[in-house]
């Protein structure tokens, strides 16, 4: 999904985020938000986004049928039995 917006910067800096764009994003009264420029763009973005991205990064490290807790579990167990 892409959408674009044309915005006026107002007084002391202040830029609107237009009601499609924050509905999108989820953003709700209150909310925080990252920003953060880089390569001369100002990129926008939420905690939940941010740990969505995540998480589908560690998605694709992880090979299909394994299960970090299960392994973390068990390496507790090792380590406890040791002890």
């Amino acid at each position: 999904m892409e959408l674009q917006a044309r915005v006026q910067v107002g007084e002391k800096g202040r830029i609107v985020i237009p009601a499609e764009i924050r509905e999108a994003m989820g953003i709700r009264v209150g909310d925080s938000v990252e920003m953060r420029f880089e390569d001369y763009e100002l990129r926008v973005s939420t905690r939940r986004a941010r740990l969505r991205q995540a998480q589908e990064r560690a998605r694709r490290l992880i090979p299909s049928g394994v299960s970090l807790a299960d392994e973390l579990l068990a390496e507790r167990r090792e380590e406890a039995a040791r002890e």
